[in-house]
């Protein structure tokens, strides 16, 4: 089904609605890795209920920050909070909203097809290969022409969940990226160039040759950058699709859907995938917020469960939530109270 048609169908057949309540506004901030999916999915929410949402893809780090300061509806992240994080805040509520993949993505003229190793993408981001024609490299791609050139790694230069998934995924593969670097949203890679955000590293190395970075899998599809086949724990080496990112989340997803998905185990899984997150207040009241706002965010979150909205989610290059997490966080949102008094009945 295309975009144009859902967005058809969404206009003509839902009949869904707001309940009744007047029209909010609400807002939220965080990452960019799903924005695409959001783009499409506030969209499509605000024509169903008259609800519009207003979001800054500010990085995942700074949209917890915004919410922690209390001045948004909900922040977008592909870290869940950590412990620590979590004892910093009042009671929050994680809601996974769809699945991705963070693509190693390259700039090499001629070169269509690359694979990878974790040890060797963590060893290139730390400096300790060099050049593009490594032995190790051209080892592990005798069928491809690998340059006698510098090799520029691209990192994130803001607090970030895809560099979250990225780095918890290269200290899983690599004791020395674990022992030296470890996984953050923020983390002192020793070289290379940064740059803001999902796009702003896609457009780096779109525009720089020989280079090398991380990115959500619809920012290098949107700009046509190819990208590394990654070898997982079965000796696979695996692109990232719908399949392959949905087999990285067939084990266990614990009630408060709080988990890492890297470098799965499952037969065919793409090593570098994960769930993101919207992130909630369990207490509505803040902020001089009302009740209708907060049933407004509610509405949103279920909505971003529905069908309907996970359809979406291969559209743009991502991967439906599996029906367990779709479950539990339905469970979780009738945790989610104004004044005390649960929300949803």
């Amino acid at each position: 089904m295309t975009l144009a048609v859902a967005f058809a169908l969404v206009a003509c057949g839902s009949n869904q609605n707001n309940g009744g309540r007047g029209s909010q506004e609400l807002s939220g901030a965080g990452a960019t890795f799903p924005l695409p999916f959001y783009n499409v999915v506030f969209e499509q929410f605000g024509q169903i209920n008259g609800d519009q949402v207003a979001y800054g893809g500010i990085g995942s780090g700074g949209g917890v920050r915004n919410l922690r300061d209390k001045i948004v509806d909900f922040a977008g992240s592909d870290a869940f909070l950590s412990e620590k994080e979590m004892a910093e805040m009042a009671h929050v509520v994680h809601v996974p909203t769809c699945m991705g993949a963070v693509v190693v993505a390259y700039n090499l003229d001629g070169v269509e097809q690359l694979n990878l190793t974790g040890e060797l993408v963590a060893d290139i981001f730390a400096g300790k290969i060099k050049k593009w024609n490594d032995m190790r490299l051209v080892q592990l791609n005798p069928n491809v022409v690998l340059p006698d050139a510098d090799i520029m790694p691209v990192y994130r230069s803001d607090g970030s969940g895809t560099t979250f998934v990225f780095t918890d995924y290269l200290t899983k593969v690599s004791p020395m990226w674990a022992a030296t670097y470890g996984a953050g949203k923020s983390v002192n890679f020793p070289m290379g160039q940064a740059a803001k955000g999902n796009p702003g590293v896609a457009g780096v190395i779109k525009q720089t040759k020989n280079s090398i970075g991380y990115v959500g899998s619809e920012y290098a599809f949107a700009q046509k950058i190819p990208y590394a086949a990654i070898e997982n724990i079965q000796g696979e080496f695996v692109l990232p699709t719908a399949a392959t990112i949905s087999a990285a989340a067939s084990g266990e997803i614990p009630a408060d859907t709080r988990c890492s998905i890297t470098n799965s185990d499952a037969v065919g899984a793409y090593p570098i995938s994960t769930f993101t997150w919207m992130i909630i207040y369990k207490e509505q009241n803040y902020s001089d917020r009302s009740k209708e706002q907060a049933v407004a965010t509610l509405d949103l979150l279920k909505y971003i469960l529905s069908d309907e909205a996970q359809a979406i989610t291969s559209e743009v290059h991502y991967a439906p939530l599996p029906a367990k997490a779709k479950e539990l966080s339905m469970e979780n949102l009738k945790s989610v109270t104004f004044d005390g008094a649960a929300i949803l009945q």
